[in-house]
């Protein structure tokens, strides 16, 4: 594949992924991994680390700033927490990764997305079809530490970014509305809290070539923003269900993975 080539195609990951992440108000890792897959050919491992690589510059940023200017806010408390976890998380999934073959990456993916998918069912949206208001003085620190947790072990093993974790804790498990956990899920996407993950793929090489690296970038900062923005003009209920489709369309492309 020639460099043009391999920087359209990493645009199109990059913008696909971008316009999910800010649609979903997850980390574009999920769909970076398929899609460097499917669109740029690349075994699991090197997905992963391209996933992770290519989210440490700030391209959420622009989704961010979407969301805020809706008059979303994320307490810090919340974002220190939460990046504690997912700094310790991180960490050990990136070197857990490194032991195991693709299809133990893979199932453990598709049984990621399931669990994520079914707590997001079960839990739904409280009564009158809202999620509940919660207090942000009140949220204990132990519940935002273990999502954070969570969501970086799943980065580092899996390459998904952890906001699909951070996501769905937040709305079904700690019944904060949509709208400000998917901002939440977004600043991670800016904080570069994988590092010690992604420097664990970086070392052994595990990475697309550098054309598609930058279409990526492009892609993910336009795609984000967009996203973002006809988010910001639709319902929770309209996210939560969008956010179901995903998980349940990436949890199939997986299990076929898997099974080929």
């Amino acid at each position: 594949m020639s460099w043009l080539h391999e920087l359209i195609a990493g645009g199109g990951v990059g913008l696909v992924a971008g316009l999910a992440s800010g649609f979903t108000g997850t980390s574009p890792g999920g769909g970076l991994v398929i899609f460097s897959v499917l669109l740029l050919g690349a075994e699991q491992h090197v997905a992963q680390g391209t996933s992770l690589i290519t989210q440490i510059p700030p391209t959420g940023l622009a989704g961010v700033r979407r969301y805020w200017q809706n008059g979303n806010r994320s307490p810090l408390l919340w974002i220190v927490w939460i990046g504690i976890g997912f700094l310790v998380g991180g960490a050990g999934g990136g070197y857990g990764a490194a032991t195991v073959s693709d299809a133990v990456l893979q199932w453990t993916y598709v049984v990621y997305l399931v669990a994520l998918l079914v707590l997001l069912i079960v839990r739904g949206e409280g009564k009158n079809g809202s999620s509940e208001t919660r207090d942000s003085e009140k949220l204990p620190w132990l519940p935002l530490f273990l999502i954070g947790t969570l969501a970086g072990f799943s980065s580092g093993f899996m390459g998904i970014g952890g906001g699909l974790a951070i996501t769905v804790g937040l709305t079904a498990g700690l019944r904060v509305p949509q709208h400000q956990a998917q901002l939440v899920s977004l600043i991670f996407s800016v904080i570069p809290a994988n590092i010690p993950a992604a420097s664990i793929y970086w070392s052994k090489g595990l990475m697309v070539g550098w054309p598609a690296i930058v279409g990526i970038l492009a892609g993910l900062w336009i795609g984000t923003d967009l996203g973002a923005r006809a988010a910001n003009g639709v319902s929770k209920s309209v996210l939560r269900w969008a956010m179901i489709a995903l998980i349940s369309l990436m949890a199939l492309y997986m299990t076929y993975k898997a099974l080929s």
